[in-house]
């Protein structure tokens, strides 16, 4: 592997760290998304046809940006026997099949750590590896309604459907990183390595941490709209402007609210006391008829960047021309494709996308042989070595 390649994998924190993954969809591939943008070598294991049907085109899968591909049939010997000694040169696994299927695809924890004792195995599901709805399928939606998340979020007539961000990236994704991360801690420590069961119910359950605590204070109430937090206070929420747009507020502190009420050029002593829940209906009313006298733009002019607590609403298409968002760089260009900068920031060895997302197998022979596979083993896999490419 030349110079310039091998600087391109030993950048971010996590450089030096492996990391195989198993193709799947959501969760799984948002964690090594994670892990790849932090500098960790990422394999992904994908299936023979990956990316020949569907709508998604895998030059535009983000989520699998800056790793690296390798086409396996696991229902094969030849197969199975690869991915072994993947996880023999492995740090960590990821895999988001439900229970039981690494199990009859010979890859079970048990035969990994044969192959590798400090494995850190990565194992991402809706309802986790064990309980009567462990093997039923099920999606983002299914795992926030039964975390508790979706019946504590929308108008009070209907809960709202948050995107698919809660379950699958918040409590699944970010939750495995986390959970793979600590694995590893551990094991450089005991030189063992262990499993990692990151159950999305578990994961939006932990997200719920403080509102338990609030409702057992007396603090929350469990039913929607009836909230500080979730649409029925009026210092907390959303108004539409003239121009139909919409601005957000949330000066809980009472000293942000009056702010905010003088920028509009409201008297805060007309107003009743702010956790007066009885008067946040007329709050609503005298808020928006204030909101809709001018744009959006006008509002920000005054709100915005004070103690007011005031953004705009903005779309997806507006947020990489906001000043705040461009100076920090938040929205990136690779390949003249548009995403989201890899994040947290480093101040010694920050992250960075190595490279838009590789076609199913691309590059195959230098990774394994990168990981350790000698040029017989991935010529047995039916991948050719480019002269050069073992030196």
């Amino acid at each position: 592997m030349g110079d310039a390649a091998l600087k391109e994998l030993s950048v971010g924190p996590l450089s030096g760290v492996r990391t195989i993954e198993f193709a799947g969809i959501g969760p799984g591939p948002f964690c090594g998304m994670m892990l790849a943008d932090m500098g960790a070598d990422v394999l992904r294991v994908d299936r023979p046809g990956s990316g020949e049907e569907g709508p998604i085109d895998p030059r535009l899968d983000l989520l699998n940006r800056g790793k690296r591909s390798v086409v396996l049939d696991l229902k094969s010997p030849r197969g199975t026997d690869a991915a072994l000694r993947l996880c023999a040169s492995a740090d960590l696994l990821i895999e988001g099949f439900r229970p039981g299927v690494m199990e009859r695809l010979g890859l079970a924890p048990e035969r990994c750590f044969e192959q590798n004792p400090r494995l850190v195995y990565g194992r991402v599901t809706g309802f986790g590896q064990e309980g009567p709805l462990a093997g039923a399928p099920g999606h983002d939606i299914n795992y926030i309604s039964l975390s508790g998340a979706l019946h504590a979020i929308g108008a009070p007539d209907r809960p709202s459907i948050p995107l698919n961000l809660l379950a699958d990236f918040g409590g699944g994704g970010m939750l495995l990183a986390f959970g793979l991360l600590c694995g590893l801690i551990e094991s450089r420590r005991s030189g063992k390595g262990q499993v990692v069961d990151a159950a999305m119910i578990d994961g939006v359950s932990a997200l719920l941490t403080p509102i338990y605590g609030m409702m057992r204070m007396g603090f929350w109430r469990d039913e929607r709209g009836a909230n500080l937090l979730d649409g029925a206070s009026p210092f907390y929420n959303v108004y539409e402007t003239a121009d139909g747009k919409w601005i957000s507020i949330g000066p809980l502190e009472p000293r942000f609210c009056a702010e905010l009420l003088r920028k509009m050029g409201l008297d805060p002593e007309a107003f009743a006391p702010q956790l007066d829940a009885a008067q946040w209906p007329s709050w609503k009313e005298r808020l928006a008829a204030a909101f809709r006298t001018r744009t959006r733009a006008e509002w920000c002019a005054t709100l915005e960047g004070s103690d007011a607590c005031a953004t705009p609403v903005l779309s997806l298409r507006e947020v990489p021309q906001h000043p705040q968002q461009r100076e920090r760089g938040s929205i990136i260009e690779v390949e003249g494709v548009q995403q989201p900068a890899p994040a947290p920031r480093f101040s010694r060895t920050p992250g960075r996308v190595r490279g838009p997302p590789p076609l199913p197998g691309e590059g195959a022979a230098q990774a394994l042989l990168d990981w350790g596979f000698a040029p017989e083993q991935v010529a047995a896999l039916g991948l050719e070595v480019v002269k050069g490419e073992a030196g």
